[in-house]
């Protein structure tokens, strides 16, 4: 509801109810509202006022009106124009009479004028009776009261009779508060109205007004201060419309999109709210999240009475035992309670249900519950990180068995803060592009030459620091910024790529692939679009891409044809990490994979265990026979370099040759 002058907005429905010409006009002298009775009396549709096709009119009206512009800008206060003279669409001359009240469109000023058409065409400086003209106008549609300048009642008209259900004798002589329920939030917006009249100034809002009879109801209403007929003495003028059915409607509407209708508890979006309110003014809570473990199982199981679900008779419980606490429904099978309550007492509530069991059939029904909390400001301070807090607790609680209420860990909060803040400036450093790219050297066994070049994201953030990747590739996999760091990867190694072919260095550029990329339709087109764009030869790129990445690889039909695209293209495939993901040969078959590249962990601990060794020698000899390149990466120091020669292997790759990085530190290799 608007408490003040700077809340005020412009009400459409006041203009179409007044029987006579009506229009409002924004700061900068737009009229954007315009009545039935200004068309019929000017001859101006609303449509050709709204756009802009009346310039000349519209100027003259706000000429007449406010000579001075600053003065329009800053109107605080009803304004009346005895007299004033205008012109038609057919050029004719009307007398008017007018009153401007000041309002607002948005967060503009704005000006509503409401005129009185003169029927005696008269000489300009002929005085009328503007307000008691435009009261005649508005007696038929509005509620109108009038009010002395101590807030007594000292007139009102049948339309607030009728609706307030007061008699004449019975209201003259009340006071202005008296029409209002006495309660807190009505007394605070009352003092406000009170207070703009008795500062000059007039109000409009929505309020909440009582009967004669102790009944709610509620009107828009338009409090404007002037002066009484044939007197210098203020009053107040109340003018009201009746909008109880608008407000029993969006309440009904509001009921729908906030409450869950078979709990009655609220929803999360009204969740959010509350949760929001309580922020602001800094209020202590746990925010308690509860899921229903095997949930669907015991819906099926359970036959209860046919007005009563499962989830009807669990709500039951948990209102009887979280008492005066916010409660809300997330999901089918999951709440948040919000309460003030302690650890101890909330996990209690795990026995209250054992006590207090739900029955089917004379027998309890076993329920089980996994559950969270989460205190604020302690842990979390927002709702997106007291959420996320909740769903990383269930998973770890149902890990352990289920039925059980517990919090995190204050590294495990810590973790999570951190997590959050790294999602926020990973957004911003990718809209500003601020990643950097550093590139490791891969050199061929037989000419000791760089052949290649991994491009490698690196990212210092100015806030948190350095972030590693691997921090920073499992964040962006689930927040699905993956691909946006994807294609920034692939558009800046194309560019190097020519950079160094511009130099006479013939170099492949490899980029790691994700799946979750590979799962949009048109990756294929925009990697090669990216490509030509930037004027790389596609054979100059090749896409690394890992065993979990090949296995679902396998089972997706649209994923095989993008790769196939790109193959058809000129680009090659490196399957990373080989040997630490899922042995399955089947997609070696399918797959269009030129290369296997030896994961790490194998060449660590080739020179300690035999075992070792004969296993990275097994992979070389595996991709021999597949007539694939073999590279093998996290090649640390000479002897593994020369045993892995000894095996066979094309490429080696690692700290041994280069650690990754910029461009302008690598000219030692390419000489």
């Amino acid at each position: 509801m608007s408490n003040s002058l700077k809340n005020i907005e412009i009400d459409i429905q006041f203009l179409d109810h007044y029987k006579e010409p009506a229009f409002a006009i924004s700061q900068s002298g737009t009229i954007f509202e315009w009545n039935e009775a200004a068309e019929k009396v000017f001859g101006y549709t609303r449509e050709d006022i709204l756009t802009n096709n009346t310039d000349d009119f519209t100027s003259q009206i706000t000429t007449a009106l406010m000579p001075s512009k600053e003065s329009f800008i800053n109107l605080a206060s009803v304004k009346t124009n005895h007299q004033l003279i205008l012109q038609t669409a057919t050029n004719e001359t009307i007398s008017v009479s007018a009153v401007l009240v000041p309002a607002k469109k948005g967060i503009e000023r704005a000006v509503v004028c409401l005129l009185h058409v003169l029927e005696e065409k008269s000489e300009i400086g002929y005085k009328v009776q503007h307000l008691e003209s435009i009261t005649n106008g508005l007696e038929k549609s509005f509620m109108l009261t009038y009010l002395d300048y101590d807030g007594f009642i000292i007139g009102c008209n049948s339309q607030f009779l009728k609706t307030s259900r007061w008699t004449p004798k019975r209201v003259i002589g009340k006071t202005f508060w008296q029409l209002f329920p006495d309660n807190e939030n009505t007394a605070e917006d009352v003092e406000q109205i009170w207070q703009q009249l008795q500062s000059g100034n007039s109000w409009q809002g929505e309020v909440e007004k009582m009967t004669k009879d102790g009944q709610t109801y509620f009107t828009h209403l338009i409090a404007i201060p002037t002066i009484a007929k044939n007197s210098n003495d203020p009053i107040f003028v109340l003018i009201e419309r009746d909008i109880t059915n608008h407000r029993q409607l969006q309440t009904q509407l509001e009921k729908i999109a906030y409450i869950d209708q078979e709990t009655g508890l609220m929803n999360t979006h009204r969740l959010e709210n509350v949760i929001e309110e309580k922020i602001k003014v800094g209020r202590h809570f746990s925010f308690v999240y509860l899921s229903i473990d095997k949930f669907y199982t015991l819906k099926d199981l359970y036959i209860g009475k046919s007005d009563e679900s499962l989830i009807v008779e669990f709500t039951k419980r948990m209102k009887m035992y979280f008492q005066d606490s916010v409660m809300a429904r997330i999901n089918e099978s999951d709440f948040v309670v919000l309460t003030p309550l302690s650890d101890w007492f909330i996990q209690g509530f795990l026995t209250y249900l054992q006590q207090n069991p739900i029955y089917n059939n004379h027998s309890a029904v076993p329920i089980s519950i996994s559950g969270g909390m989460t205190r604020f400001p302690e842990d979390q301070t927002t709702f997106s990180q007291m959420m996320k807090a909740s769903v990383a607790t269930i998973s770890t609680v149902r890990e352990a068995g289920g039925n059980n209420i517990v919090s995190l860990s204050k590294a495990s909060h810590k973790a999570l803060n951190r997590r959050s803040v790294v999602e926020k400036r990973l957004l911003l450093a990718l809209d500003q592009r601020n990643l950097d790219v550093y590139y490791q050297p891969l050199i061929d066994t037989a000419s000791k030459k760089v052949i290649a070049m991994e491009a490698l994201v690196r990212w210092h953030d100015e806030e948190i620091g350095t972030v590693t990747p691997d921090e920073l590739i499992p964040i962006a996999e689930e927040t699905g910024l993956i691909s946006e760091i994807g294609m920034f990867m692939l558009e800046k190694a194309c560019l190097q790529a020519v950079e160094w072919h511009t130099q006479g260095h013939d170099l492949k550029v490899s980029i790691n692939s994700s799946i979750r990329e590979f799962r949009g339709k048109n990756v294929a087109k925009t990697m090669l679009e990216i490509i030509e764009r930037t004027g790389c030869p596609t054979t100059s790129i090749h896409l690394e891409i890992t065993e979990k990445f090949a296995l679902e690889a396998e089972s997706e039909t649209s994923i095989m044809a993008q790769m196939r695209t790109l193959e058809q293209a000129g680009i090659s495939f490196i399957l990373d990490d080989f040997g630490t993901g899922y042995a399955s040969f089947r997609y070696m078959q399918l797959l269009p994979i030129k290369t296997l590249k030896i994961d790490q962990t194998f060449i660590a601990s080739m020179l300690k265990s035999e075992k070792s060794a004969q296993i990275v020698n097994g992979m070389v000899q595996l991709g021999k026979s597949m007539n694939f390149s073999v590279i093998a990466e996290g090649v640390e120091n000479e002897e593994q370099a020369e045993l892995l020669q000894q095996f066979g292997c094309d490429v080696l790759q690692g700290y041994y040759i280069s650690k990754p990085a910029l461009p302008s530190e690598l000219k030692a290799f390419l000489k």
